[in-house]
């Protein structure tokens, strides 16, 4: 997404649960405990991924997108697609995005990341990031840095 910043990616954290499991110092049931809420979510507001679970290796994992914010009002804590954080991107200033992975067979679900979309993000007259062989390069980010230290 082109407004996505302050990325934080829970993907350690999931791999030591993981390695947690394999070890026996932590079972299934403590691990696949998904409420039905997370599962409705996944169903009607997810977006299928490629990924097996880990647990059960049967199915492939579903991520949901919570939101919350202060202008979301009555909508913080509710699931959305992507395509409707794109539009929400556009028209609020600033709200975080939570993703959660869930796997409808076994009930695995694990917080993947986290970061802010909004209008904030944006800044008037600068070019956005480029990309160039693969890797991102700020153009401008340094002019930003000054602008946000002067207000």
């Amino acid at each position: 997404m082109r407004t996505q910043r302050q990325v934080v990616d829970y993907s350690l954290r999931r791999r030591a649960l993981l390695r947690e499991l394999v070890a026996g110092r932590v079972g299934t049931y403590d691990l696949c405990d998904a409420s039905p809420y997370l599962k409705n979510a996944a169903r009607f507001h997810g977006e299928p991924t490629d990924q097996r679970c880990p647990i059960c290796r049967s199915e492939n994992l579903t991520h949901v997108h919570y939101i919350y914010g202060d202008e979301l009002k009555q909508s913080a804590g509710q699931a959305r697609t992507v395509a409707e954080l794109s539009a929400l991107a556009m028209t609020l200033r600033e709200f975080q995005v939570f993703v959660v992975e869930v796997c409808l067979g076994c009930d695995w679900n694990h917080l993947v990341e986290q970061y802010l979309l909004g209008r904030d993000g944006l800044t008037d007259g600068e070019p956005e990031h480029e990309t160039v062989g693969g890797v991102a390069a700020a153009v401008g980010a340094g002019t930003r840095r000054r602008r946000e230290a002067q207000r």
